[in-house]
């Protein structure tokens, strides 16, 4: 499954991160110790004097915006972000020597944010979370628009590198608050409060919280309307972001229509390149309407822009042929579809200057879904692991680490290695814990894989706690008619009659039949093997099914044939569904 990107805010719009070459200065090689024992100086204490002598330097008012001024001065030198950091604390103390003797801390504010900027130059992360935790209580946003604005900024880049160490709930929660605190000082209206609303509804789109991220996306739309002029760049961004959010909640046409206006935004405004990139988004659209002509017309449109502009060998072409060779496999020409992935793969293997691992990563987890649908889960294994492989020292990567390794447990799994399933899926839950994504359907299905692995090792006692997990989940996130709810009852009514808790077993069944019944009908051909797992248990426990106005027989059409299914699908020994 294809990682969610966002859409990018346009070029123009203000910035909301503090960024720092993390270039490290060139180290100079230590010159050879001298034979002789005598030249060698011992430690000196400093005296008493020059400790006073450097209280008092500190609370000289002059000092901390000199050294503040030395530290961005040597960051945008190139000189490396170690002797930065060294004037950006010595500067901090300055300022917190001023707030001491009652002066506004709003320098103190600034010299943090650029600490932390710093920290995160050098990857050290955690230490910038500690370091905006002070900076947020710092303001008084009481005291006017600049303390609001300043805990605003706080805010913002605390949830920036949040977002980069895969803790997705905090993120959301600081861009949250500092969303409010803008409102509070700016109004609803300001534009600037629209571009931290579509920013938010970015990062509730990475968390897989559409609804969310919908209306915050509409919010942005009246915003810009008022303050931007018709079809200009930001209203076709917002759109663009709308129509991911309504393909992610599989409302097409809404999607399409968002793009169709996204697209003539951009050819007003002569942005060829981005024309491209919505018409790559729209044949998407098209291939899930299976509008499949109109589809490849998107796709080769966009083709065309790419070749010209970039060149035959760009990522961007690659991406268009995986694209290309997904629709020509859904419609049945494999050929053309395995030439487009050879060619896709040609391109990432010798990637141009400036390509990012990211975009080579991405496209390779996109072919070898291909792959699995060509059932060849040993190419498609390979190409995760690859992609894995690029993206393991990457930060800000964990979600998407954690999905690619999902992926690779399942192919693992259908190549009958679940040990090694087993290892991938406890990595990718991992993950997924730490960054908050235990809500979502998405941790709901690894579960549900998970604890099929444990079936096929025997550990029935842990399946059954990842299957209950996982119905949790998935009742809340996709309802309890939801074709993966229903899977996970299956295999949770499985696995109890493993473990001899057949009354369990057979709650879970009824309940299963039940909504079969009343929502989808008795068609459905998982239906046949629910109701003949529910006979055999209750044959075992000496009980006759619950009736209430049918009969079951009654209500099973007698000539109705079972339809034929993929293997995946079959029931196992234990009576398991993938």
């Amino acid at each position: 499954m294809p990682g969610i990107v966002s859409v990018k805010s346009p070029p123009d719009a203000p910035p909301l991160r503090i960024t720092v070459s993390g270039e490290t200065p060139t180290q100079r090689r230590p010159s050879s110790p001298s034979p002789s024992t005598s030249r060698i100086k011992k430690p000196t204490k400093p005296s008493p004097e020059k400790t006073q002598l450097d209280e008092s330097a500190l609370s000289n008012p002059d000092l901390g915006p000199f050294l503040l001024k030395l530290a961005r001065d040597t960051i945008a030198s190139g000189d490396g972000p170690n002797k930065a950091l060294d004037y950006a604390l010595r500067a901090t103390c300055s300022f917190e020597k001023s707030v001491e003797n009652g002066e506004v801390g709003l320098d103190l504010v600034m010299s943090l944010h650029v600490v932390a900027a710093i920290y995160c130059s050098l990857g050290r992360f955690e230490e910038a979370v500690e370091v905006l935790e002070r900076a947020v209580k710092v303001p008084e946003v009481g005291k006017g628009v600049d303390h609001a604005l300043a805990a605003f900024s706080g805010f913002m880049q605390m949830g920036d590198t949040c977002s980069m160490l895969g803790l997705l709930d905090r993120s959301v929660g600081c861009y949250q608050e500092g969303l409010r605190i803008q409102m509070e000082a700016l109004g609803d209206s300001d534009p600037r409060v629209a571009e931290t609303c579509r920013y938010l509804a970015e990062a509730h789109v990475q968390a897989m919280q559409f609804d969310e991220a919908e209306n915050l996306c509409k919010k942005t739309l009246e915003i810009h309307r008022v303050h931007s002029p018709p079809a200009s760049l930001e209203e076709a961004a917002d759109r663009r972001l709308m129509a991911l959010i309504y393909e992610a909640k599989g409302d097409y046409e809404a999607a399409l229509e968002h793009l169709v206006l996204a697209s003539m935004a951009m050819i007003a405004n002569q942005q060829d390149n981005e024309v491209a990139a919505v018409d790559v988004s729209i044949g998407n659209i098209y291939m899930a309407l299976s509008r499949f002509d109109e589809a490849v017309f998107s796709f080769q449109k966009a083709l065309t822009v790419y070749k010209s502009s970039k060149g035959d060998n760009h990522p961007a072409v690659a991406s268009v042929f995986v694209r290309l060779a997904d629709l020509y496999f859904k419609t049945g020409k494999l050929r053309e579809s395995r030439s487009y992935c050879e060619n896709a793969l040609r391109i990432y293997g010798k990637p141009v200057p400036g390509t990012t691992s990211e975009e080579i990563a991405n496209g390779m987890t996109e072919i070898a879904a291909i792959y699995e649908l060509f059932n060849e889960p040993e190419e498609a294994l390979k190409l995760l692991q690859k992609a894995l492989k690029l993206l393991e020292d990457k930060p800000g990567q964990h979600n998407t680490i954690a999905g690619i390794e999902a992926r690779i447990g399942v192919m693992f799994y259908m190549i009958g290695r679940y040990e090694d399933a087993y290892s991938s899926f406890e990595s990718s839950v991992q993950k997924l814990r730490a960054s908050g994504e235990r809500k979502s359907a998405f941790f709901g299905v690894v579960l549900n894989q998970m604890g099929l692995a444990c079936v096929q090792l025997f550990k029935i006692d842990e399946a059954a706690e990842l299957f209950e997990e996982a119905r949790g989940i998935l009742e809340k996130e996709s309802g309890p008619d939801h074709q993966d709810t229903l899977g996970v009852y299956s295999n949770l009514a499985a696995t109890y009659d493993a473990l001899g808790r057949v009354e369990d077993a057979i709650e879970i069944l009824e309940y299963v039949l039940k909504l079969r019944e009343e929502k989808l009908g008795t068609a459905n051909p998982d239906f046949d093997d629910e109701k003949k797992r529910l006979v055999e248990l209750l044959k075992e426990a000496g009980k006759l099914r619950n009736k209430k106005a049918k009969s079951l027989e009654n209500l099973i059409d007698p000539n109705s044939k079972r339809t034929k299914k993929e293997a995946s699908k079959k029931w196992s020994a234990f009576g398991f569904r993938s």
